[in-house]
């Protein structure tokens, strides 16, 4: 896992998401060398760059010129170019020119997440995967009733990070903000 701080940030553009976040969703999502990884609101790149060196190929999307021009640096300064392509625009449309894939990350949705997740699912190839970060309650719920609508069950994970600043008297702890997994799989 490459530390929070070894990535380039931008102030416009929110990200990375934080290596704990990265590290449980690599685990979760199962990824192999062999798999085709969709990244939709790849902001600047963190989860892109850590499937990147997992799987076969990475697709980062990003409707922000912004966070497309930070992921590509993240890209570059980490050497995973050969297996990604950074394209910019909407996630629905982006996904529309796509062949089918194993995985797709779902970061940012632009108020579309239950479009996303109908069309992602129907381009997973068979035991493909989705994983969604959702910071928000009502992304929670979106994203919840639209995998019931597909008649999917979603694992569902909830996460509460918090990280210690020593001081001279103690270490006191500071929470970063909770963020949910919710993650289902295509099955056959």
């Amino acid at each position: 896992m490459i530390m929070d701080e070894d990535f380039i940030k931008n102030p416009d553009v929110p990200g990375p998401t934080k290596e704990e976040l990265r590290c449980l969703m690599i685990c979760k999502s199962n990824v192999s060398d062999k798999d085709i990884v969709v990244d939709i609101g790849c902001g600047t790149g963190g989860l892109t760059v850590e499937f990147a060196k997992k799987a076969k190929y990475v697709y980062a999307i990003d409707i922000n010129n912004k966070a497309i021009e930070t992921t590509i640096q993240n890209i570059k300064k980490h050497d995973v170019n050969e297996n990604v392509e950074v394209l910019e625009g909407d996630g629905l449309d982006v996904l529309d020119e796509l062949t089918n894939f194993d995985l797709l990350i779902i970061g940012g949705s632009g108020g579309k997440l239950p479009l996303l997740i109908k069309k992602g699912y129907n381009k997973l190839n068979n035991n493909g995967r989705i994983i969604i970060t959702a910071i928000l309650l009502e992304t929670r719920v979106e994203a919840v009733s639209t995998f019931k609508e597909l008649s999917v069950i979603p694992d569902v994970v909830d996460i509460s990070i918090s990280k210690g600043q020593i001081s001279e008297r103690g270490t006191m702890m500071f929470a970063k903000n909770p963020v949910a997994i919710i993650s289902a799989k295509k099955e056959n």
